[in-house]
């Protein structure tokens, strides 16, 4: 067992109020872009007229665009010194373009304020993860991470179903609905200016690291074996849509189909704060391959399922596999990199896992149209168990803890 894993032998410390605030900030603002998220494919096609083909081209700029900001505003983050300007500046963004969804008439209005969301997001993510492996107790840094995804997952539920309710109550009114989303986040970003700070120390930790090769590898041997684990771990993981497209392929009811996320959250919330824990008591590569192991159960199930029941079990599990995994990937990194380039690091390693998991979604759906949408899951599985396989943990592979931790 790692050193960093050992044996507690004093009570550990509660998780930084701090870390709750930035919980959160989290499911009040995930509440909000998922109410939008979840009507935008709506409005864009049934008010403005829109093809599949441009929604398609819309969802893909807008992550590309968070995938390659997150980069720069973790390299930016380090070079200040400061996580919090950053953090507020993503999150202020977002919900400042909020407005802009309802007030949209035409498809190029929605493009625009599509990626300025994106873009918030993009500036506040690295930052944000960065903040949070600065206040946590090496300790509890699992749980703490867990806890802050978590809360972001709840947010992920509720906003899909307040949603639900609000058009239920102003019948179908997709525009007051709009509106509707633009509380959740004026409250994250209150909660955000008021009640986070940041530790005293982290200004004295400016450092400019240099995006080149000789820059990045002062990142550690150790940082750059976790981001080829996750980018094997982001190929076992399509896209969730791909859940949806096997649900109505499988005949679940239309009304039903928007359940589909709404399972698969409510586990990843259940299970991400319970993992997080755990992995601050063994080693946290075995939570990691308990979860691909998971993934491995989805993807069968889901490639078996026939009716609804092995459905639903197919898509808990994957909710499970997040649980078990996400929030551990981002303790790895806070674990094995100095924390003066911690966000440098989280920016490079999404970056990279985000090339891998739309390669992972479009050779999914290449297998799902040439050959049967069980296709699409056998591979998965295949896949997650090699990442399975890859996630145990080996003597000396990977460090406890950087420098500066």
């Amino acid at each position: 067992m790692d050193a960093s894993q050992a044996a507690p032998t004093r009570t550990r410390p509660a998780i930084p109020r701090t870390i709750w605030a930035l919980g959160f900030v989290s499911l009040f603002t995930d509440m909000g872009s998922e109410m939008v998220h979840s009507l935008l494919p709506v409005l864009l096609s049934t008010t403005l007229g829109a093809s599949a083909l441009t929604i398609g081209l819309i969802e893909g700029a807008a992550e590309a665009m968070v995938l390659v900001t997150k980069v720069f505003s973790g390299w930016a983050s380090d070079a200040l010194g400061k996580r919090k300007p950053l953090v507020l500046l993503g999150y202020g963004l977002a919900t400042v373009v909020k407005p802009l969804f309802p007030m949209a008439d035409s498809v190029a209005a929605v493009t625009t304020a599509r990626l300025l969301d994106r873009f918030g997001k993009g500036i506040r993510g690295a930052p944000r993860d960065a903040l949070v492996g600065d206040l946590a107790p090496p300790e509890i840094r699992g749980a703490a991470f867990g806890l802050r995804q978590s809360m972001d997952t709840v947010g992920a539920v509720l906003g899909p179903l307040l949603a639900v309710a609000l058009l239920w109550l102003l019948a179908d009114d997709i525009r007051a609905v709009l509106w509707v989303a633009v509380v959740p986040g004026v409250i994250a970003v209150l909660l955000l200016a008021t009640t986070v700070r940041e530790p005293p120390d982290v200004a004295r930790r400016a450092a400019r690291l240099p995006i080149t090769r000789e820059g990045l590898s002062r990142l550690g041997a150790p940082f750059w074996r976790l981001v080829a684990l996750g980018a094997v771990i982001a190929l076992a993981r399509f896209s969730e849509a791909f859940l949806v497209l096997r649900a109505t392929d499988r005949g679940l009811s239309l009304t039903w189909v928007p359940m589909v996320l709404v399972v698969m959250s409510v586990v990843y919330a259940l299970s991400a704060y319970p993992a997080g824990k755990l992995s601050d008591r063994m080693p946290r590569q075995r939570v990691l391959a308990l979860g691909m192991a998971m993934l491995v159960l989805a993807d069968v199930a889901l490639a078996l399922a026939r009716g609804e029941l092995l459905l639903f079990i197919g898509i808990a599990l994957w909710g499970l596999h997040m649980g078990l995994s996400q929030g551990i990937l981002a303790t790895l990194i806070a674990d094995r990199v100095p924390a003066a380039y911690r966000a440098t690091a989280f920016g490079m390693f999404n970056l990279v896992s985000g090339l891998a998991l739309l390669l992972a979604s479009g050779a999914a759906g290449m297998l799902w149209e040439r050959y049967d949408p069980a296709a699409a899951f056998w591979a998965g599985a295949l896949v997650a168990a090699v990442a399975a396989l890859l996630c145990l943990p080996t003597r000396g592979a990977l460090p406890a803890r950087a420098a500066g931790g």
